[in-house]
């Protein structure tokens, strides 16, 4: 029952993950585009990704992590009060995803929210749990980040910037009340910039235009991603570095009190600039953008899973999770472990 006057700390009580089991290597590519490994590797760090079989949508995969994550929160489907569902790859334009996962799930008529800020989806969707469970209103949300980019992407050579990047891919975590105040979601400190939207984006189909899609748009490509590269990676590793900072200034912390700190893993050598220029010891970053590519929505959580079941957070912890992607938007979450 919710208690909306309440105050509650929240925190993560488990996390799950699930990749789809087709590998997708920087050698398949170079059957299909004019690409190479090498190639790859010194623009994005990635060696490989993943790609699901056809018919398999997001809230297939964020199912399973989603299973995964309520295993390791010791809880059943039945206790989630909420879902939050994170994506920008849903299966249709509408219903959205939360929904179709809800009845997955097998719960009836617990609420379901979708959160469409792409690459930020995650932490954005963190913070709506965080004060979901702060006020009282639910006990266990369940957040959940899936992506399937592989349908949707320009595989040949005239789309290989943007193509070789994305991966399929879901992470999940169940967010409830710490019964331990210090052992806790601490702050999101959250932004947006539309000016640049145009700059990351995928304009077609668009209300816009009638009909939403057309033979012309088919023809030249507007259904698929378009990315100024160049532009993108400048502002990324700007707003992350900031976003690490601001959220620990607003906590009276500094780089050194970080445990761990994940990046949205969109480009390696984006991360590698922002650590550099954070000044954190390697050892304190976490990174599998080489084996599963930009997972968007689903890359933090896939990461936060794959940490805490490697033994690398432990309790008391702090841990930083940020990103930067389309809108522009960018924000971090830092919680103590």
């Amino acid at each position: 029952m919710s208690q909306p006057n309440a105050m509650f700390n929240a925190r993560i009580l488990g996390t799950g993950s699930y990749l789809p089991e087709k590998i997708v290597t920087n050698a398949d590519l170079e059957e299909v585009m004019d690409t190479s490994d090498a190639w790859i590797r010194q623009r994005t760090g990635i060696r490989e990704r993943r790609f699901v079989e056809p018919a398999v949508g997001p809230t297939d995969l964020g199912l399973q992590a989603a299973h995964r994550a309520l295993q390791s929160a010791g809880l059943t489907p039945d206790q989630i009060d909420f879902i939050i569902f994170a994506t920008l790859s849903p299966e249709y334009n509408f219903p959205g995803c939360g929904c179709l996962l809800q009845e997955k799930l097998g719960l009836a008529t617990v609420g379901a929210l979708d959160v469409r800020n792409q690459c930020t989806g995650f932490v954005y969707s963190l913070a709506i749990a965080d004060q979901f469970v702060r006020t009282g209103t639910y006990r266990h949300i369940l957040v959940v980040g899936a992506e399937v980019h592989s349908s949707g992407l320009e595989m040949n050579t005239h789309g290989r910037d943007v193509a070789v990047i994305f991966g399929d891919g879901a992470g999940a975590v169940v967010v409830g009340r710490s019964g331990n105040g210090n052992r806790r979601i601490l702050s999101s400190p959250l932004h947006a910039q539309g000016k640049y939207a145009r700059k990351l984006w995928l304009e077609a189909p668009t209300s816009l235009e009638h009909p939403r899609l057309t033979e012309e748009m088919l023809r030249e490509g507007r259904h698929y991603p378009q990315m100024d590269g160049r532009y993108v990676f400048k502002h990324a590793v700007d707003r992350l570095q900031e976003s690490v900072r601001e959220a620990l200034a607003e906590n009276r912390l500094e780089i050194e009190d970080v445990g761990l700190l994940i990046l949205h893993q969109a480009n390696l050598r984006i991360s590698e600039s922002v650590v550099r220029s954070l000044k954190i010891p390697p050892e304190r970053v976490f990174s599998n953008i080489q084996r599963y590519g930009n997972t968007t929505a689903a890359s933090i959580p896939i990461a936060l899973d794959e940490a805490v079941r490697a033994g690398k957070v432990q309790p008391g912890d702090v841990v930083v999770l940020a990103a930067f992607g389309s809108g522009f938007t960018w924000g971090a979450t830092i919680l103590r472990w």
